[in-house]
Formats: structure tokens, sequence, C-alpha cells
């Protein structure tokens, strides 16, 4: 029996471009990453591209966080340890216990459209 290729929207496969051009030792916000790849409201849908994709297209999950800097990983998880670990092995430090300085950090790639979008964003493109 053949496998079944699974076809990823553009907006995934440029979720997983970007997400592996963020530096050793910098982040991004989810946020940053959908403006990037074209869907301003879609922060939530890098973090379920980030989910189902890491590890088969071995992205640097690790440095993606949410817009106030912080790992969104309850701190009792294996999760945040492991995320924390690897941020932290990269020469991010903290600023308390999830907490890191966005303005030291964050990828400074340039998250405003060139230009104007014309008509209604789809999510679904």
């Amino acid at each position: 029996m053949r496998s079944k290729s699974l076809r990823m929207s553009p907006f995934a496969l440029k979720v997983i471009a970007l997400v592996k051009k963020i530096p050793r030792g910098q982040v991004a916000t989810y946020g940053q990453i959908a403006r990037l790849a074209g869907k301003p409201h879609a922060a939530r849908g890098v973090g379920w591209i980030l989910l189902s994709c890491s590890e088969s297209h071995d992205l640097p999950w690790q440095r993606v966080l949410n817009s106030q800097g912080k790992i969104s990983f309850s701190p009792r998880t294996k999760e945040y340890a492991e995320q924390r670990k690897l941020l932290e092995k990269e020469g991010v430090r903290f600023l308390d216990r999830s907490t890191l300085d966005l303005e030291k950090y964050q990828w400074k790639k340039d998250v405003r459209p060139k230009h104007k979008p014309r008509g209604t964003p789809s999510l679904f493109s």
C-alpha cells in the first residue's frame, strides 16, 4: 500500500520556512511568524503547525514564544523545562521564571507589510 503524502497549505509552508530562519539565540513570537507568513491573525495557527510539524521538519520550535516573551507551556511541564533548557543552551537568559527580554532577543526580521493588502484576507487560502 502506498502512503499518502499530505499536502500542506501555502501558509504552513511559509511558517515552516520562517521558523527555520530564526537565528540561534534569538526568538520570534507566534504573532510575528503569522504576520511574516501573510496571516496576521493566525498566531494560533502557527502554534498548531509547530505542534504538528516540529519533529518531522526538524524545526527549532523552542525559538517561538508568546507575545509577552514568555514560554507558553506551564512551568510544571516537561515541555516547559525542555524549551527553557534549549533556549538557555543557545545563550538566551530569562528575566524571571518564564519571561525573556524581547527587546534583546527578538528576531529583527521586518514584520511590517511592504504594501497595503487589498481586500479581505482569507484564513483558508
